[in-house]
């Protein structure tokens, strides 16, 4: 195969002309070409307002050496590199013991996956419930303010990310192309198969849900074991390795291999971690609010002339500000035609996430705006610091926005000028169960006040009208990433404890769905590895 890049047509090209681009790029006549296949699709609209589709393609030719040689001078042909993912090892014919992951969000799913087509028939942990009846109990508490503590949107099958815009993109080294291995297994899952080529693939909360359902079935039917409703609640160590863990009800699973998959908000989980001696250590994260503006602005600001172009869909954008206090202000988690969603994992407290369907064609575009906190903002030396810097920006939340999980929020005209928010405006905020006007100025230290303040006028000259007067602000975003790190050596095992694997965002190892996902993977691969050895021995 060949690799074609920089292949670059209009918005409004259909397939001929794109097979006509392949050609023309090449060379060749049409009979000289047996295939092509789009691996990736971009746009790029940095030239006066035009805005380009920009294409990578694998192109199957008659001969592929004697195209090489005529056109070694041209960067944008190459070979086509080995991108296949395979599996390090098989599963003896005897298991001494069956791996044991805590936790089914996407770190922990792959890694199930993985362990499972190994034939190590992993059992997977989870507090939460099922996808189906988590997405009742969230939406039960969107709507009615009924909540429940291990079944949210942070707890549960799918992890948070489930109800998030679905972002399936990350800047992580990939050497062992797990990435495009974890995207055709959701397209086999029945997410669409664009996601393995467009340059910023998303699912949606919607679609997400079928499609985590049936990574079960095949974990499954390979297999492996899930079980909800199983509570960690304890670990067993005996002399620095693990034996197996306790769940509330009392039961023990007997394990020496346990992957630690529990997301950055199994707040419980790291307390009792830390109680048994697991080494962990403060790290830094960020906090700030989530900002709602008109999705049409945004699509004009971006898009210009081409704004609402089908090809298209809803504009995102990217933003940091280097502040002049020193801190650091960036969008987070940007979701277009999405909605601000209520995502605390604890009763009495407020915390906000962005979600979108894959249609993104709700009113608002949001994103969260926030600013870098590390463990010198903690104001203790205590590895669990973060965790209480966390609780107490929430709490407070939950009090602005008056004691009955609504969430405060303040026009971006009022927050500037440093008043309280009466009243909202023409921005409608998406929040629910509901939103309460406030100021938001004792939702974060002044710093982070300060800061935000200085961004938004920063990101108005980039994208005129982002400090529009009756965009919204709602407060507060403190889960962009977990507050800890259980520290691992490079065989992925706790330095302080044997047989523990510490993984994906909860570990502090990875920041999104396919990051996570390719943690899990990485992380079982090792412990196969392990078992493999041990069993050998």
């Amino acid at each position: 195969m060949l690799r074609l890049t920089e292949v670059r047509l209009r918005l409004d090209h259909g397939e001929h002309e794109l097979k006509a681009a392949v050609l023309h790029t090449l060379g060749i006549a049409d009979n000289e070409l047996n295939s092509f296949q789009v691996r990736r699709r971009g746009h790029d609209a940095r030239q006066n307002g035009q805005v380009m589709f920009v294409y990578t393609i694998d192109a199957d030719v008659h001969d592929e050496a004697g195209l090489l040689r005529r056109l070694h001078h041209n960067r944008h042909v190459i070979e086509a590199p080995d991108e296949a993912y395979r599996l390090p090892v098989r599963a003896p014919a005897q298991l001494d013991s069956r791996p044991v992951i805590i936790g089914s969000g996407p770190c922990g799913l792959f890694a199930a996956l993985s362990l499972a087509r190994m034939g190590f028939n992993p059992i997977v942990l989870e507090r939460g419930r099922s996808v189906r009846e988590r997405s009742r109990d969230v939406w039960d508490f969107w709507r009615q303010g009924r909540f429940r503590p291990d079944s949210n949107v942070q707890f549960g099958e799918g992890g948070a990310g489930t109800f998030s815009d679905g972002k399936l993109h990350t800047n992580i080294r990939d050497r062992g192309h797990h990435v495009r291995y974890i995207l055709q297994e959701f397209v086999d899952c029945h997410a669409p198969e664009e996601i393995t080529y467009i340059s910023k693939p998303h699912i949606g909360t919607l679609r997400l849900v079928k499609v985590v359902e049936n990574l079960r079935h095949k974990i499954i039917g390979l297999g492996g074991e899930i079980r909800f409703e199983s509570h960690v609640t304890d670990i067993l160590i005996e002399n620095g390795t693990v034996r197996g863990i306790v769940l509330a009800d009392g039961e023990t699973v007997s394990t020496d291999h346990v992957i630690l998959a529990i997301g950055h908000s199994a707040r419980d989980t790291f307390e009792m971690l830390h109680r048994r001696g697991v080494h962990i250590e403060p790290k830094p994260f960020s906090v700030g609010f989530r900002i709602e503006h008109p999705q049409r602005m945004i699509n004009a600001r971006r898009f210009g002339t081409h704004a609402g172009h089908p090809a298209l869909g809803a504009a995102d954008y990217k933003l940091v500000h280097h502040g002049s206090n020193g801190r650091s202000v960036y969008s987070f988690c940007m979701c277009p035609g999405g909605q601000v969603v209520a995502a605390t994992s604890e009763s009495g407290a407020v915390v906000t996430n962005g979600m979108s369907h894959y249609s993104r064609n709700e009113r608002n575009a949001n994103s969260g705006i926030v600013v870098g906190v590390t463990p010198s903002d903690f104001g203790s030396d205590d590895p669990l610091a973060g965790i209480a810097f966390q609780r107490d920006l929430e709490t407070t939340a939950f009090r602005l926005g008056g004691g009955n999980y609504n969430a405060p929020a303040q026009r971006v005209g009022d927050f500037l000028a440093a008043r309280p928010s009466n009243a909202l405006g023409d921005v409608i905020p998406s929040y629910t169960p509901g939103v309460t006007p406030a100021d938001l100025a004792g939702a974060l230290p002044a710093y982070a006040i300060a800061a935000i303040r200085e961004a938004l006028r920063a990101f108005d000259r980039t994208i005129p009208g982002f400090a529009m007067n009756d965009a919204v602000l709602t407060a507060v975003e403190t889960r962009t990433s977990s507050p800890v790190r259980i520290t691992r050596n490079e065989q992925f095992e706790s330095v302080a404890t044997r047989g523990l694997y510490p993984a994906g965002e909860g570990a502090g190892y990875a920041g999104g769905i396919i990051s996570a996902a390719v943690d899990g993977m990485r992380v079982a691969e090792a412990v196969a590895q392990s078992m493999t050895r041990r069993r050998k021995m």
